[in-house]
């Protein structure tokens, strides 16, 4: 795999860009491989690049439905932070944090991670309360987050309007200053090329059609629409279909999936440093590097498969930064879009092996996956190789469900799930 620097790229230029390889092949299927993940999006590429590079698994299909990181990959709002509540939960979203630091240095590939900050405003007493515990429960552990007063708040993010006569008055917020965005797709095409560069296949309009089981239980390989393909080992990371495919093997999931959407606008130069969420009034606000305003909103109300989602809801999010921010009532929105988001019962992912030997599920992540995309993958990677938890992902198992130690994160998701 050639490495990209600032030679190679006055290299091509001299010669009209002729000379760029693909960035991953198109190979063709083999009979059988040691590992098999089910599904191309950030959190499966990732699981396939650290099996090769960590634990030297490279013998690793990663199939695909439809198009590589054509999921919710693709399809959210780029914030990257850590400021959860639980134990659990801080040592897994912060593992994150620490390898988005040097996520394009590892893969040799910008992913355009830009720590601007995450902002998380306050608008009352009892989320002046919430917060504040935030953010003790969050330097316990380690992670990053300070409160601020609403002057501290305006004067890190300038359009912010503090004045008490606003309709969701700002009370104050909480920091996390090493949060912040990083680019969807590439994430998706860095790991893509990191890992096809060490073996892993990747297998593009591939649907998985079943989950074949031994005489025993334990798992034999796949049934896909080209074909049976045979494995010792399957891991299943597709986000809001999990439980679809799951049903394949004949395990009940604790999911429900829903459309999740956002939004943006028409590009604008930079007006702002940041991103900012409000619990609240359920929307959260960044500006991606072409100017556009990133807006996101809650889940819709219903449990569905669509990825469209109810026009109220964006209605309502956009009533709601108006509020917030008046300067960009005037703004034309250019484009919507939803994903399917799969959400369990406390609202934290499971990361773990199932009761049938060689199936592995990493799913559950409601509206905080791309975040923790490259810890996601590292632990659920540690999993497989290891027939064994990761320390990051001890507690997040299905079992958690009868025997009650939950990491109910509900309130810790900023826009509740």
């Amino acid at each position: 795999m050639r490495r990209f620097s600032g030679f190679a790229v006055a290299r091509e230029a001299m010669r009209a860009h002729k000379g760029w390889e693909k960035q991953w092949d198109n190979p063709e299927l083999k009979s059988s491989y040691d590992v098999i993940i089910i599904g191309a999006g950030g959190h499966g590429l990732a699981t396939a690049y650290y099996l090769a590079k960590e634990h030297g698994i490279t013998n690793v299909a990663v199939l695909e439905k439809g198009w590589l990181g054509g999921g919710n990959t693709g399809r959210n709002t780029t914030i990257i932070r850590s400021n959860y509540l639980f134990d659990e939960s801080a040592g897994l979203y912060n593992h994150a944090v620490k390898l988005w630091e040097g996520l394009s240095q590892d893969l040799n590939y910008n992913v355009m991670f830009s720590q601007r900050g995450v902002m998380m405003m306050a608008h009352n007493v009892h989320d002046v309360q919430v917060f504040k515990r935030h953010v003790h429960a969050n330097r316990l552990n380690g992670v990053d987050n300070e409160w601020l007063t609403p002057e501290q708040a305006k004067e890190y993010c300038p359009p912010l309007d503090i004045s008490k006569s606003a309709r969701y008055p700002v009370r104050g917020a909480a920091l996390q200053r090493k949060g912040g965005t990083a680019r969807h797709d590439a994430v998706a095409w860095g790991y893509a090329r990191a890992a096809a560069a060490r073996g892993v296949h990747i297998v593009q309009n591939c649907e998985v059609k079943g989950i074949r089981r031994g005489a025993s239980g334990e798992v034999t390989g796949v049934e896909t629409s080209r074909g049976f393909i045979g494995a010792k080992k399957v891991g299943v990371v597709a986000a809001g279909n999990t439980s679809h495919v799951m049903q394949m093997a004949d395990v009940q999931m604790p999911l429900e999936s829903y459309p999740l959407q956002a939004l943006v606008s028409e590009p604008v130069k930079p007006c702002f440093p940041c991103v900012v969420m409000s619990n609240t009034v359920h929307a959260y606000i960044s500006q991606s590097d072409k100017g556009e305003l990133v807006i996101g909103a809650g889940t819709d109300q219903y449990t569905s498969y669509s990825q469209t989602g109810g026009l109220h809801v964006i209605q309502h999010t956009l009533d709601a930064i108006c509020e917030i921010f008046p300067i960009f009532s005037r703004m034309k929105m250019l484009r919507s879009w939803g994903g399917i988001v799969d959400v369990t019962p406390d609202r934290s992912p499971i990361i773990a092996q199932t009761p049938v030997e060689g199936l592995y599920v990493n799913c559950g992540w409601g509206t905080g996956g791309f975040k923790a995309t490259p810890g996601s993958g590292h632990v659920f990677a540690h999993t497989i190789a290891n027939a064994a938890p990761h320390k990051f992902n001890e507690g997040y198992t299905m079992e958690r469900f009868t025997s009650g130690r939950l990491i109910d994160e509900a309130a810790a998701a900023a826009v509740s799930h």
